[in-house]
């Protein structure tokens, strides 16, 4: 199914909607154990879940019941919930990370991410890298801190090329049909800006 059939789906069976990303929705559970995190295009999600397989039990990484590709080019990923966490604890974790502090647990995920880094930098068009502010810090159901979204892709550089040569884009994420769909398109755009977009991506063959 697109992301948009998985989205209706988990609606239909109770999920509720509970947050809008840049790149991605939330939905949580009727049991509000786990978040259904659904996107239509978003390459930079695959490196955290590798992430996350590589280091499972790290109390800073959230479980991940299940996640899997949909057609069109998103991925639907279901993980624990994690609730916002208090700002200023947030700021100081994001503050470690950068600075190279924190509990070894940290400086293990810390490892592992910059390992994934080099390894989709290498192979990923458009990829910006590590991308740790105090948004991205949580807190889990029983307490621990955790972190999601550790990585992002160059957006602005990405989206300017499907206005400059949509093949381009097309030709680099094969099977990427729902690219255009994103919330911060849908959030932050004009009428003018979306036709324009939609314009230059049909225009490609």
């Amino acid at each position: 199914m697109t992301h948009r059939e998985a989205t209706a789906e988990l609606v239909l069976a109770g999920w509720t909607p509970c947050g809008v990303g840049d790149w991605a929705v939330g939905l949580r559970s009727p049991d509000g154990m786990w978040v259904a995190r659904v996107c239509p295009f978003d390459p930079a999600y695959a490196a955290f879940l590798e992430l996350c397989r590589r280091r499972p039990g790290n109390p800073y990484l959230p479980r991940v019941a299940f996640d899997t590709p949909l057609n069109g080019g998103g991925t639907l990923a279901v993980l624990e919930f994690l609730a916002p966490l208090d700002a200023a604890r947030a700021k100081e974790v994001a503050r470690q990370w950068r600075d190279g502090e924190g509990d070894a647990p940290l400086a293990e995920v810390r490892r592992a991410a910059a390992e994934v880094d080099a390894e989709f930098r290498a192979r990923t068009p458009w990829w910006d890298g590590i991308d740790l502010n105090a948004g991205n810090v949580r807190r889990a159901l029983d307490g621990r801190v955790a972190v999601i979204d550790v990585f992002c892709m160059d957006g602005a550089s990405l989206y300017g090329q499907v206005l400059r040569d949509a093949d381009v884009v097309r030709a680099r994420f094969p099977g990427s049909r729902h690219i255009l769909d994103i919330p911060y398109i849908a959030r932050e755009s004009t009428p003018e800006e979306i036709e324009t977009l939609r314009t230059a991506w049909r225009s490609a063959p």
